[in-house]
């Protein structure tokens, strides 16, 4: 699943197709979700979907960032072909972004990854869910790191991949220079079973 981008400037997502996974890539000539005019949280675009097989629901998760008026914010759509989706909403409100679930359930809730701004610093955070739709016991998972070279902020990179260690995150972080911010890619590695 790609971002592409209509000549208004909204962005959507689109299914790219290849052969063998590396070469001559295909995007469908439409896109399967298309922001929502009449949604105010979908009314500027679509992006940055990551995708999970939920095997608790026998269905992909896709999480995405929705553009609305009051800043970016994490929605979930679920399929089980690619070719039918139903949007379960915005999880969390503004602002919030680098958004993916977790592939499983850790004591019967899922756990999903994402980057919020509060107070102005850009954490990566973990929340927990019993349904999908009801969030709780927020904490901060990866934080910025003062002096470092993700002092200025940290994002989600690709979905979690489970490892026989641990979950391994693929993250970047951004420092501040004074003509332009730096970014560049950091791994963590979180516990199995208690993430």
């Amino acid at each position: 699943m790609v971002r592409v981008e209509d000549m208004r400037g909204f962005s959507h997502l689109a299914i790219a197709k290849s052969e063998d996974g590396k070469r001559n890539w295909r995007i469908s000539d439409h896109p399967v979700l298309c922001r929502d005019a009449k949604a105010g949280e979908e009314q500027y675009g679509l992006e940055d979907p990551r995708i999970v097989w939920l095997k608790e629901e026998e269905k992909y998760a896709i999480t995405y960032v929705c553009f609305s008026q009051g800043g970016p914010l994490v929605s979930l759509a679920m399929t089980k072909d690619f070719e039918t989706f139903e949007r379960v909403g915005p999880l969390l409100p503004p602002e919030d972004k680098d958004a993916s679930l977790f592939p499983r359930c850790f004591k019967g809730r899922f756990a999903l990854i994402h980057r919020p701004i509060i107070r102005g610093e850009a954490h990566i955070w973990i929340s927990f869910s019993p349904d999908l739709k009801h969030w709780g016991d927020h904490r901060v998972l990866i934080p910025i790191r003062p002096g470092w070279w993700d002092s200025h902020r940290v994002g989600l990179g690709a979905q979690p991949i489970e490892t026989p260690e641990g979950w391994l995150i693929v993250y970047h972080g951004v420092r501040e220079a004074a003509s332009r911010s730096i970014y560049r890619v950091g791994l963590a590695l979180l516990d199995l079973e208690e993430p």
